[in-house]
């Protein structure tokens, strides 16, 4: 009876490691098959507007997370922006119109919840620099946001997500990257009411491995597959830090 009782645990437990591991692979392979199927595949930019502050900008925010896109003249008159704040669509536009040879300065307005949205969208002559200056967004005090401009060669693609570290830390944890110029950047906040922001940038190689400059060095950060950056590495501190996000814009 003994041996017998013995080879019925031994047997379940098996069938348990079996079980987490068909589950962990399924689970795995979920992630690492997603796709954004809202997302374009093919830059919108137009190529009259690659050297123009008129075209297409895409970007992400922290506070708390989402992605924003600007539409600049980009074949027509319409200035036009889409924010969307976990989820929620906030449509905003401009009456401002681009000078030619003068920088690029607009407040972009709408309304959340009834209430009104203000995003100020600022480009340099060309197309250079772009940033959002100020935003005033009811229920969303210090958004931070990184904007990049897509050109007709290269798509800017944007990944909403989360990390957590040994600190023990959690938070937000967004990136845009542009496959075609093979470089991407970050933004990080924890979600503890924190109102800081840390920001970090690198390159992509051919195999889709994210690097970070890291004492004249480049450090693995993560990988991305298909729609999907997942990654672990040591900082500074030598705290392991987690990430993972979607592609979202």
């Amino acid at each position: 009876m003994y041996r017998r009782t013995l080879a019925i645990i031994a047997f379940a437990l098996a069938l348990c490691i079996v079980a987490n591991t068909a589950c962990t692979k399924k689970d795995d392979a979920a992630e690492t098959t997603y796709e954004c199927n809202t997302c374009k595949k093919t830059p919108d930019a137009l190529p009259a507007n690659d050297a123009s502050a008129k075209g297409i900008y895409k970007g992400i925010f922290i506070g708390s997370s989402g992605t924003v896109v600007f539409d600049v003249q980009n074949g027509s008159n319409a200035i036009t922006a889409k924010l969307v704040i976990d989820g929620v669509t906030i449509n905003l536009s401009s009456t401002v119109t681009v000078t030619n040879g003068q920088p690029y300065v607009a407040p972009f307005t709408g309304t959340y919840n009834g209430q009104p949205v203000t995003v100020v969208f600022s480009v340099g002559v060309g197309g250079t620099s772009p940033t959002v200056t100020t935003a005033n967004i009811p229920g969303h005090p210090n958004a931070v946001f990184t904007i990049v401009k897509e050109t007709s060669t290269s798509l800017i693609e944007c990944f909403e997500g989360t990390y957590n570290s040994t600190r023990p830390e959690t938070g937000v944890f967004n990136i845009v990257l542009s496959r075609a110029q093979n470089i991407w950047g970050g933004t990080a906040r924890a979600v503890t009411g924190s109102t800081s922001t840390s920001s970090i940038n690198g390159t992509i190689n051919s195999s889709g491995t994210l690097f970070q400059s890291n004492n004249g060095s480049q450090q693995q950060i993560g990988t991305l597959t298909g729609d999907v950056i997942t990654g672990s590495f040591v900082d500074s501190n030598g705290r392991t830090i987690n990430i993972t996000g979607r592609r979202t814009l």
